[in-house]
């Protein structure tokens, strides 16, 4: 249960420029708009929220976060509530 968001800008080169991924379930937290799990590099730098916290990361590129994302999002779903 949750909303995924994936939003990802190339550029001219077709490398990914900018992205922002979310996890949104307002049943398991109402904390940051319900944002469970949420990367993005909106602000000059790649970082990881979770819960209302955030904390900077380093990524070796765009597929492998995307990978990484994806899997805590399905451990995220098989947690029991």
């Amino acid at each position: 249960m949750g909303i995924v968001r994936e939003e990802v800008w190339e550029d001219d080169d077709g490398v990914v420029a900018r992205y922002n991924l979310a996890f949104v379930n307002p049943f398991l937290t109402s904390i940051d708009n319900g944002r469970v799990l949420g990367y993005d590099n909106a602000h000059g730098g790649h970082h990881r929220h979770s819960c209302g916290c955030t904390e900077s990361i380093s990524v070796s590129s765009y597929e492998a976060l995307a990978t990484m994302f994806y899997n805590e999002v399905e451990d995220l779903r098989r947690k029991p509530r």
